[in-house]
């Protein structure tokens, strides 16, 4: 959620730290700081708001010069989002120096306890306790303070550090919390996340639990908690710059939606061979499959919406019983897990910290893992037994599109495997399976070419106080992905019901006037879903229905009809979320949200 940054070398730090803080907006903040060492003191500034209010207090970092310095984008946790609770925070006399993400669960023991000792706080954070921690353990020795601190501090952090008594020296510290580094022309850098350094470095180290950093200008070493050096290897980067970048189109949000059709084919292209779904990184034999008596399904938020999706299509497809849990559920249920297990986590950052402790979890009772992550060596990635990439490049806009698209693509691609190698589909459905995947990304771009009907329809409901999104079967799937790409950028409430449960209870909130988005690409359902529909439009209710060219029918119980191409049954999913994706977006555009960084959410959760 928060986000981390920090530069030592040649150069002058503070522009280097706004910079990689701007890489970092997406991720959520409501405040924001930058601290450097100018050779005589460690000077900071820090204000509530925008990153636009710190560059304007710094002149765009001119008026802080040093070329050592930590910077952060703050989302409240501990404290109201104040200039006083903005990271970094200073011990009393100003010679030490925090930045965090993450949440020190223990901070209020470890706060009195430092009361007691006479120290005084000036915030109401968790991470000022983190700098009077260090002053109080401080021995002129950095490296030795900060492993004091670690086997004392419980919970989630990630660290960057700076000494005055060292002035040349930058310290990063990770627990639970996401962090990495990298050598730069010159000098090194740390960050939250890998577009904050892509102008500077393609080559990364990922920091590992427990591991500490030690940067200069010429030189990075890493240490174990007991101090002991480590050797460690980088990670080279694929992602191009300008991913990063708006590149002419207003928001994020629309442009990673134009990039859907590249991200799709992108990821299952490696992985399609001959007529045949060959996934290399998958790590099971052909007898590992057969023997898969259950798979279940863990994620967050969108992830967990193409897991439902990856229900259906592996449990119609492949024949093998599915869980799908929400994650932070799933690892306080106490699951059961017998030989023949299969979790599976996906997670667009690959830092969620519910899924990740879901994960360590599962492998404590003995499943194997398998992570479906967008991000090269992210948490998730390294932990799993293997890891499926979904190749969907950075994404920016914290309401998620591309990389939720290419999860569903995973979703596919595993079911197709699997159906061909247990038996339950012949090559020649296969084969046309894999047709009809090669035919996605076409069919979506078509899809998104006709944006300006979906506009023109959602411009109409600006005012809108409730949407229903309803479906069956892998339609009740992307209703609840519709549903929640409306309510987390247009801030308008919007539930997603299976449509067979409108009767017990739904139905009575729908009046003259509530929006009813319908969406039936099951062409055994049709007839079910055109009865829903006109159940909610006899009592008032405005629809709007997304289906399959050809369903005709459609139009006598709906208002407003948007037609997808014609796919197998298993992947209309990846049609029909692109209309919802649109009018969500339009909506939200209409009502003058900030799209990209909608208010209370963060990209990437990676605390409780």
């Amino acid at each position: 959620m928060c986000g981390i940054v920090g530069y030592v070398g040649e150069q002058q730090a503070a522009p280097i730290l706004l910079d990689g803080l701007g890489k970092l907006e997406y991720r959520g903040y409501d405040s924001a700081g930058i601290a450097v060492y100018d050779g005589e003191n460690i000077e900071m500034k820090k204000s509530k708001g925008r990153l636009k209010v710190l560059n304007e207090l710094t002149h765009d970092g001119e008026t802080l010069p040093g070329t050592i310095g930590i910077g952060h984008t703050r989302w409240a946790t501990h404290g109201e989002p104040s200039d006083v609770n903005a990271h970094p925070h200073f011990n009393e006399d100003r010679s030490i120096v925090v930045v965090h993400n993450g949440i020190i669960e223990n901070y209020l023991k470890l706060k009195n306890k430092l009361i007691r000792k006479g120290y005084q706080f000036i915030s109401d954070t968790d991470t000022e306790v983190v700098a009077h921690l260090l002053d109080y353990y401080y021995d002129g020795n950095p490296l030795r303070t900060i492993t004091k601190i670690m086997h004392r501090m419980e919970g989630s952090y990630a660290l960057g550090i700076m000494f005055k008594e060292h002035p040349d020296e930058l310290y990063a510290v990770r627990k639970d919390s996401p962090l990495i580094v990298g050598h730069t022309k010159g000098g090194c850098v740390i960050a939250s996340d890998v577009p904050a350094v892509l102008r500077y470095t393609r080559d990364v180290y990922f920091i590992e639990n427990e591991e500490i950093v030690r940067m200069t200008k010429e030189s990075m070493e890493f240490f174990s908690v007991d101090e002991e050096p480590i050797e460690k290897q980088s990670t080279h980067i694929e992602w191009d710059v300008d991913a990063a970048e708006k590149g002419g189109y207003e928001h994020f949000m629309l442009k990673e939606m134009y990039e859907q059709p590249k991200a799709i084919t992108d990821t299952f292209s490696p992985r399609i061979k001959k007529n045949d779904v060959v996934i290399e990184e998958l790590g099971m034999t052909d007898e590992d499959i057969k023997g898969i008596g259950k798979i279940m399904i863990v994620a967050c938020g969108s992830a967990y919406h193409a897991g439902v999706t990856g229900k259906y299509v592996l449990e119609g497809m492949a024949r093998i019983p599915v869980e799908v849990d929400v994650a932070s559920e799933y690892r306080y249920r106490n699951p059961l897990i017998e030989d023949g297990t299969l979790v599976v986590i996906i997670s667009q950052s690959g830092e969620t910290a519910d899924s990740l402790a879901a994960l360590r979890m599962s492998k404590e009772k003995g499943a194997g893992v398998l992570g479906i992550v967008n991000v090269v060596g992210s948490s998730i990635a390294r932990e799993a037994d293997n890891v499926m990439y979904t190749w969907a490049g950075p994404e920016i806009a914290v309401a998620t599109t591309k990389a939720y698209s290419c999860q569903l693509i995973a979703m596919y691609l595993l079911a197709m495997k699997f159906a061909k190698v247990r038996g339950t589909i012949t090559d020649g459905e296969l084969k046309e399976y894999i047709e009809d995947l090669k035919r996605i990304p076409d069919q979506v771009e078509l899809l998104l070419n006709n944006k300006l009907r979906v506009q023109k329809f959602a411009n109409r409901y600006l005012a809108a106080r409730d949407v229903f999104f309803i479906g069956r079967g892998v339609d009740y799937a992307i209703s609840m992905e519709g549903s929640l790409k409306l309510k987390e950028i247009s801030y308008i409430h919007s539930e997603a019901y299976a449509a067979g449960e409108l009767k017990h209870g739904t139905i009575s909130l729908v009046e003259d006037g509530t929006l009813v988005l319908a969406v039936l690409t099951q062409e055994d359902l049709y007839k079910k879903m055109i009865s829903n529909m006109v159940e909610v439009r006899t009592r008032g209710a405005f629809v709007m229905a997304v289906t399959n060219e050809g369903n005709d029918e459609v139009e006598r119980a709906a208002d407003y009809v948007i037609y997808i191409p014609e796919t197998n049954r298993y992947f209309t999913n990846s049609l029909a979320i692109i209309p919802l994706q649109l009018f969500g977006y339009y909506i939200a555009v209409g009502k003058g949200c900030d799209v990209d960084k909608p208010r209370n959410l963060a990209k990437s959760v990676t605390v409780e």
